[in-house]
């Protein structure tokens, strides 16, 4: 979806208007709801936030300047309602260790093409948190290294080495899938 689609309508919101925010909620509730569910796992909680994410949005629609798509932009204020959530629980965090040597970027990951998506979910929420969250943003939503680090206020080096982490982890949690039948 492009900016230029919907351009009439975000300016019909910005001046308030409910009718066009209730088509542009119409619009991404569904693809912003699936990345809310990414991130909390209750389904009730994460319509929460995604109905949170959107009264933010449209409070601050003003903000929106078009140099991203919409839907990224609307994307981020969901992600980052989840984090703060996350972060309200005070779940816990591994420690890592910061200081990497050299980080091995493997764009080539491929998983048994016989393991589930739901498989490959539930053992990403196994991982450490903080791989976790990189892992989601990463592989899930798409988010680059630096998308990564800003979004989670931690430094490019810190996003790929959690990454490597968590995908490390993550293949050794999918080993016992491939031998389940």
């Amino acid at each position: 979806m492009t900016n230029n689609i919907h351009s009439h309508l975000i300016d019909k919101c910005k001046n308030n208007d409910p009718r066009a925010q209730m088509q542009l909620y119409d619009l991404y509730c569904k693809a912003m709801y699936n990345t809310a569910c990414n991130f909390i796992k209750d389904n009730v909680l994460a319509q929460d936030i995604l109905q949170e994410s959107f009264i933010k949005a449209f409070k601050k629609i003003e903000m929106y300047n078009g140099s991203a798509s919409f839907g990224s932009w609307l994307k981020r204020i969901v992600i980052n309602n989840c984090l703060d959530w996350v972060k309200k629980q005070k779940i816990e965090t591994v420690a890592l260790n910061e200081q990497v040597i050299s980080i091995v970027d493997d764009d080539n990951w491929e998983i048994e093409s016989g393991i589930s998506l739901q498989e490959i979910y539930k053992c990403i929420e196994q991982l450490p948190s903080k791989c976790k969250n990189v892992v989601k943003l990463y592989l899930l939503e798409g988010y680059d290294h630096q998308e990564v680090a800003h979004i989670l206020q931690i430094t490019e080096g810190s996003s790929r080495s959690q990454l490597s982490r968590g995908k490390m982890r993550l293949k050794e949690l999918l080993i016992p899938t491939n031998y389940e039948s």
